[in-house]
């Protein structure tokens, strides 16, 4: 008897370290397990602020004779049309973000090689993470078209006047960006942008002049799924001009001025209102935008480009500015179809160089004025069809008009320059 009393005050005991050994390993486990999930959190938290997107846009494009495509060499024969497919954009960029600092580095990757689009770092305040500042290579604050992506675009470039005046949409400098300290703040829908850059796009500066680009805009939604906004937009900089020649303009003609010295400035100025609104009815969505810029552009006797290169330009003749008063502007009509993944756009796009001379007074003996001068507008018919949130097929044609004038030559009629454009785009 005596003996099973020990045999099971034994067992018992055995029982209990067996229970206690055990539960000893499971909150080991459990412990081993919480520091895994919480190393494992930490992993993902921080993987979760770096971030890879990107686009790739293959295209196949048909131009008139006297056309100028995106893609492939130039018309082989300018008395017949062409055609010509390639890579229009290749683009994939790398990003973190803290919340509090940021950086940046796009590369554009095409048929023409290897370059880089954005190259930035950025700063939140503090405090509400709302306002910052941001250095480096990076799209400028002027207008709406420049900082809408090309992979969201519905026409396949940019406007004119954008293309012209902000080659590469991009430059080097430093901006300010103002936001209300919380998004539930009556003026949560006012924002300002500024700050000072090259002006030479995306290469290297070549002066001690930096140029002031500004922006205060407004967005806001309503309804069901509305969306508004508008925004003006300031550019002061000036160009500089490696000759001793100036044209400035006495009425409807050039006048040639000389300065001492190589090495002046010409002032560059812009003024631009934009603004854009979309809403959903029975048809659809509906977007409508608009933008207009009206100024000042120095810019050379065969192109009234804005500067884009690395190095400062040869004093020599071709090379002496010429200050033009210009105006430019677009508008879009996006429309939906229903609820189906297709989409119209119609678009208008205008481009006048020289507003103070027209038609036969450019060219003619003693004006100083060139093709450069005569405005040019397009209409643009297109069709979207989204296969995927990441897949896209744009079918777009161009029709060109430019102004006419007898004493420039090629440009006494209008440009066989149609151009027509199919393009498959995926997007990650």
């Amino acid at each position: 008897m005596r003996a099973k009393r020990y045999i099971a005050t034994f067992l018992f005991f055995f029982f209990v370290y067996v229970v206690n050994a055990q539960t000893d390993a499971l909150h080991s486990r459990m412990d081993s397990l919480a520091n895994e999930t919480a190393a494992l959190d930490k992993v993902v938290r921080k993987l979760s602020q770096f971030k890879v997107s990107g686009y790739i846009q293959g295209q196949y494009q048909y131009g008139q004779e006297k056309a100028t495509l995106k893609v492939g060499d130039k018309n082989e024969n300018t008395d017949e049309g062409f055609n010509r497919m390639g890579i229009r954009r290749g683009r994939i960029k790398f990003e973190y973000n803290d919340g509090l600092g940021m950086g940046a580095v796009q590369l554009e990757v095409n048929d023409k090689g290897v370059d880089f689009r954005d190259l930035y770092l950025g700063l939140k305040d503090p405090w509400t993470k709302r306002s910052g500042f941001q250095f480096g290579f990076f799209s400028v604050p002027f207008g709406y078209e420049v900082c809408y992506s090309t992979g969201r675009l519905e026409s396949p470039e940019r406007a004119t006047i954008i293309q012209t005046f902000f080659p590469d949409e991009r430059d080097l400098g430093g901006m300010i960006s103002l936001r209300t300290p919380k998004a539930t703040d009556p003026l949560h829908f006012l924002s300002l942008d500024f700050g000072l850059f090259a002006g030479n796009a995306i290469h290297a500066e070549t002066d001690n002049r930096k140029n002031f680009i500004g922006r205060l805009g407004a967005e806001d939604s309503f309804g069901n799924g509305g969306e508004w906004g508008a925004g003006f937009s300031y550019y002061n900089g000036s160009v500089y001009n490696p000759t001793t020649e100036v044209y400035t303009l006495d009425g409807k003609q050039f006048v040639k001025s000389e300065k001492e010295k190589p090495g002046t400035y010409l002032k560059r100025e812009y003024f631009g209102l934009d603004a854009h609104i979309s809403f959903i009815s029975s048809f659809g969505k509906t977007t409508l935008r608009a933008e207009g810029l009206i100024g000042t552009q120095p810019g050379i006797a065969g192109s009234s480009k804005s500067p884009n290169a690395g190095t400062r330009p040869e004093n020599l003749p071709e090379n002496a500015l010429y200050k033009r008063p210009v105006l430019g502007y677009f508008f879009y009509l996006i429309q939906d179809i229903g609820e189906t993944p297709f989409s119209a756009v119609l678009k208008y796009d205008a481009y006048d160089p020289n507003t103070k001379i027209e038609k036969e007074e450019i060219g003619a003996s003693g004006s100083y004025a060139t093709r450069t001068d005569l405005a040019q507008n397009t209409w643009g018919l297109g069709a979207l069809y989204r296969f995927s949130k990441n897949i896209r097929l744009q079918a777009y044609y161009e029709i060109n008009t430019n102004e006419k004038s007898s004493f420039v030559e090629g440009y006494e009629k209008d440009r066989k320059d149609n151009v027509f454009t199919l393009r498959l785009q995926y997007l990650f």
